[in-house]
């Protein structure tokens, strides 16, 4: 027993902000238990009791403690920390369930993995403290008590996995060890109502069995699976089996423990070929038992995501929506957020096709509206041979209405008439690959009731598809009774059309047989409700549908246009598919990085992304973001690192403060809205108020002895992802909270607030300084001649280190040497790993920032090896989109993050439009086509279109002809204090040159242009 709680003393609340939480002591299972009653207050964060405890852990254990609650489905958390604090190893329960009597709860070695933490160590050898965590999923107030907490230490698991070694049949015994002895060719056989019994030799764990029978004729229908129980001898029911159909059986049994497993039998006659007990990892989640299922099925029958390998994928969603789909690379949609699937199967003359048996193709409308589609064509077929099937999936509506459209048009390209069948089959199983973790886990969608009604699905007693056409039929089928691929191929169509399935596998086909004569053609849609009306539209035409949404799209993302040559056309189509994604990618007005492994926003994902919003004209998405974000600042000023449904979230992160502040002002630049400026300004004077809290903390002298690097900077934190194990002083907090000092220091300028505005420059010309100081010691300290991106690291963190050009402006004050080496060595590192000659695992295409700043360190070349790189590990590449982890193999299972990502298109984006114009700070200009390759200015060369600037919209064009670069600024063009500038961009000095038939003269390397509609002629030989 390590605690009984009958003291309550040496159990301490701990909470995070404006969380609370009390004790008091209740009646338990044996005498007094410790009750935590709390309330969320409306934020987010954790409240918790910890103790001090230390721990010594054996090989093998168990904790077990009692637990009752009145508690929304908040996240339990158990939690075991070292000596310094650091160090966090847990059992994390997402959305627990409090039961409101006394229940025991169990946690052995195995289910206690590392949190977090910078010891590489991951195994549990001792701990100093133990803590019980509610961490906030579903808000609100509540009650949990604890009682009883023990440890013991058990004996080491066996090291041989699970089996039986002796079996027990009520009849035919002497026959009955055939069912164990490892051959399919020789089999157990009975008739009538039968009990077997498998006995493992002692009481071991597993998670479950595989039944082979011997022919799908001789197996029960109906049966039932019973566990000896050691405590009392007796015989527990753990499983039924009431439609099996086929010859193998997969029987999940999570977390099982017995010594002796039964199958009680129904009549008939049986022959069991083999029964195997399955290990724990069997079915340690449902899509762990997915994964053995496909492990015995062919290729095809299940998503590539269950059959070890990885899957791409495309979000389908609407501008500002609540809810969004998606489709993957072989075709399946899925319907919602963690919602179940539809993937297409083909009859094509009696014989079944999946994505297995085709050559799978994907694409876009033209100019990369984001409305994906997928083709199958013939395996071995020639190029431009046509497809069987093409699927297109879009969204149509509104934020309050809207509805999700898979169009599934087959066509026949064989020179003879052909029977098909469209399968369309309605699965358990999201897009959403199983390899996907955070957040949303992917993998299996519980569909515990399936319906057909027509043309109308409907899943867990709930309409959710919508058919334009009826089928020619539909099925329903529990997993025991069969995957419904698996009754397809066999010609085992039943004609169920409802079906309810306790293992929530149910699943089913709609069915649509066509005879096709040479290059015909058929199609149906299918429609599911996103938001609103759970209804069919009224009079709703898929042709008509897919025009109207393709022409909205050109619509919105027309605004700006960047007209390329033929070698750059894919290069502007996906400019205008990452604006694309950043709108669907938000909720609502939420700006997210995606809608699958993040459910938050991130305000540094949103200032990014916003940044790009305004460039590209959509400044009242930027104005709906900042009015829905600003408001979850704290009461003291701190600015969130993310906000959801929950409220703010409590982690200190300390760039927030920053981002904040420069996306308020970068949304004043671009709109000159001073009204919202105004409104703003609150929020702006607390985020200032809070950094200069957080900086006098660390402007102390005992700070500077302890490391000058340390020195008036921002104190430690985890904003960076690399530094999550433990907090650092970073560099890119920094870097951000320049930005935002600056830009409070131009809000207040802008509102008439001249003393504060002279205060908060006080502020910044000392931040500033101290933060010079504070590189030039970090470098002294480690030796290095680059940039860092932690002070206590002296780590190489180019990608972190950009921020302090776009958007910090800081490249003039920075110091060069270190700034150029910086770069320098990522671009050698960056060439190593490109050529082969540097070993790397995976990358994160945040590197797309490094092209913004090979730019403005006037690396044209570079930036546009660079860009070639990152551009073709687009994925796939004809959708238009990065995930947030590029993997060196691609179709090895690994976390991939949400794809696409809306911030690495951010990143994209304002690179992309950087290489064409970026403003530099010194002189308050715009560098024109620093980042074109000089290739893209023969001939028609390019042009710019309606590009939006902080000074009005910015339209040239640039082309080298006959001898001659010619430039040429809209007339309407909005131009800055320092005008344009354009830097020479081919080898060799520039010819003569002229400024509207005047001459003009070329100053290092640039010209600049003062005024709209100049018409810029150089002699370029």
């Amino acid at each position: 027993m390590l605690d009984d709680f009958e003291d309550a003393t040496p159990w301490r609340v701990v909470t995070s902000n404006q969380v609370s939480g009390s004790l008091r002591q209740v009646e338990g299972v044996e005498g007094r238990a410790l009750c935590l009653d709390y309330d969320f207050n409306g934020v987010s964060g954790y409240v918790g009791i910890q103790r001090d405890l230390a721990l010594e852990f054996p090989e093998n254990y168990r904790f077990g403690f009692q637990l009752r609650g009145d508690s929304p489905a908040n996240d339990l958390q158990f939690k075991l920390v070292d000596a310094s604090g650091d160090n966090v190893w847990w059992v994390n329960r997402p959305k627990f369930d409090f039961p409101r009597e006394w229940t025991e709860i169990r946690y052995r070695q195995r289910h206690i993995s590392k949190a977090w933490g910078p010891d590489p160590d991951k195994t549990l050898r001792r701990s100093a403290k133990i803590e019980f965590t509610i961490y906030n999923n579903a808000g609100g107030a509540g009650s949990v008590c604890f009682d009883q907490l023990t440890f013991e230490t058990l004996p080491a698991d066996p090291a041989t996995p699970p089996q039986a070694v002796a079996v027990e049949a009520s009849a035919s015994q002497a026959t009955a060890g055939l069912a164990i002895d490892g051959d399919l060719a020789t089999a157990w056989r009975a008739s009538g109502r039968q009990r077997f019994v498998l006995d493992m030799g002692q009481v071991r764990e597993f998670g479950g069995l595989r039944l082979h029978w011997a022919t799908p004729a001789q197996r029960p229908q109906r049966y039932s699976i019973e566990l000896d129980d050691a405590r009392d001898g007796g015989w527990r029911q753990v499983r039924t089996v009431e439609q099996g159909r086929g010859d193998t059986d997969w029987i999940a049994l999570p977390e099982a423990e017995a010594r002796r497993i039964a199958l009680v039998l129904d009549g008939g006659d049986h022959a069991l070929a083999e029964a195997q007990v399955q290990p724990l990892a069997f079915s340690a989640h449902p899509n762990d038992f997915i994964k053995a299922v496909a492990a015995d099925l062919p290729r095809g029958w299940l998503p590539r995501g269950f059959s070890g390998e990885q899957p791409y994928w495309t979000i389908v969603g609407i501008d500002g929506g609540v809810e969004q789909g998606l489709i993957g690379e072989d075709g399946a949609v899925e319907v919602a957020r963690g919602g179940f699937s539809i993937e297409p199967f083909l009859l094509d003359a009696g014989k079944l096709l999946s994505w297995a048996d085709v050559r799978t193709g994907q694409g876009l409308r033209p100019g990369g509206i984001p409305m994906p589609n997928v083709t199958w064509t013939q395996a071995g077929a020639a190029d431009g041979t046509p497809p069987l099937l093409d699927v297109l999936a879009f969204a149509q509506g509104t934020p309050q209405d809207s509805q999700l459209v898979m169009r599934y048009r087959l066509s026949n390209p064989h020179p003879q008439a052909r029977d098909y069948t469209l399968a369309l089959a309605v699965r358990p199983l999201q897009v959403n690959p199983p390899s996907q973790f955070l957040n949303t886990i992917g993998g299996v969608s519980r569909i515990a009731k399936l319906a057909f009604d027509g043309g109308t699905v409907e899943v867990d007693g709930r309409p959710r598809v919508f058919a334009d056409r009826a089928p020619d039929a539909a099925f329903a089928t529990p997993f025991d009774a069969g995957l419904e691929v698996a009754r397809l191929a066999a010609g085992d169509v039943p004609a169920t059309t409802a079906v309810e399935d306790p293992n929530g596998l149910a699943s089913g086909m709609l069915l649509y047989r066509w005879r096709l004569a040479p290059g015909e053609t058929s199609e149906v849609a299918l429609v599911a409700p996103l938001s609103g009306p759970v209804r069919m539209p009224q009079d709703f035409d898929a042709q008509a549908a897919t025009r109207r949404v393709e022409a909205q799209w050109q619509d919105l993302l027309g605004q700006v246009r960047l007209r390329l040559p033929p070698q750059g056309q894919a290069f502007a189509d996906t400019v205008h598919t990452a604006l694309a994604h950043m709108l669907v990618s938000r909720v609502g007005a939420r700006l997210q990085p995606g809608t699958r492994s993040y459910s938050r926003s991130w305000i540094r994902d949103g200032a990014m992304i916003s940044e790009g919003l305004l460039r590209l004209g959509r400044p009242e998405v930027v104005r709906q973001y900042l009015e829905w974000y600003a408001p979850y600042q704290f009461d003291n000023g701190k600015v969130p690192c993310c906000v959801d449904d929950r409220g703010s979230d409590p982690v200190p992160e300390n760039d927030s403060h920053g981002e904040l502040v420069f996306n308020i002002a970068e949304y004043w630049r671009y709109s000159g809205d001073r009204a919202f400026l105004e409104k703003m300004w609150p929020h702006v004077e607390g985020a200032f108020g809070y950094m200069e809290q957080l900086r006098a903390s660390e402007r102390t002298a005992a700070n500077r002895k302890l490391d000058p690097a340390f020195y008036g900077m921002m104190p430690a934190s985890i904003s960076h992802e690399g530094y999550s194990a433990k907090p650092m002083h970073s560099y890119w907090d920094n870097f951000w909270a320049l930005r935002g000092y600056k830009d409070a220091v131009e809000i207040a300028r802008a509102l008439g607030r001249d003393a504060d505005a002279a205060r908060m420059a006080k502020a910044r010309d000392e931040f500033r300084a101290d933060l010079a100081a504070s590189l030039r010691a970090a470098t002294r300290r480690h030796g290095i001649d680059y940039l860092p991106g932690a002070a206590e690291l002296g780590d190489f963190d180019p990608t972190s280190t950009t921020i302090a050009l776009a958007p910090g402006g800081e490249q003039d004050w920075l110091p060069r040497d270190l700034l150029e080496n910086t770069f320098e060595r990522y671009w050698r590192e960056f060439v190593q790993r490109r050529d082969g000659q540097r070993e790397w695992k995976d990358y994160t295409p945040y590197e797309w920032r490094n092209v913004a700043a090979f730019v403005r360190l006037g690396w044209r070349e570079r930036a546009w090896e660079v860009v070639e790189y990152f551009f073709d590990d687009r994925a796939p590449r004809d959708w238009n989109q990065w995930a947030e982890v590029v993997s060196r193999t691609p179709r090895t299972p690994f976390f991939v993050g949400d794809l696409p990502h809306a911030w690495v298109a951010s990143d994209f984006l304002r690179s992309a439009l950087d290489m064409f114009a970026y403003t530099r700070e010194r002189d308050d200009s715009l560098v024109l086509a620093a980042g074109v390759p000089v290739a893209w200015l023969e001939g028609e060369g390019i042009a710019v279109e309606g590009l939006y600037t902080p000074h009005g919209r910015l339209g040239y064009s640039l082309r080298r002809s006959d001898g001659e670069l010619r430039l040429d600024v809209a007339a309407d063009a909005g131009l800055p204090p320092g005008g344009l500038v354009l830097p020479w961009p081919f080898a060799g000095e520039p010819g003569a040159t002229t400024i509207d038939g005047e001459p003009a003269q070329w100053e290092s390397g640039e010209l600049r242009i003062t005024r709209p509609g100049a018409q810029v002629r150089i002699v370029a030989r």
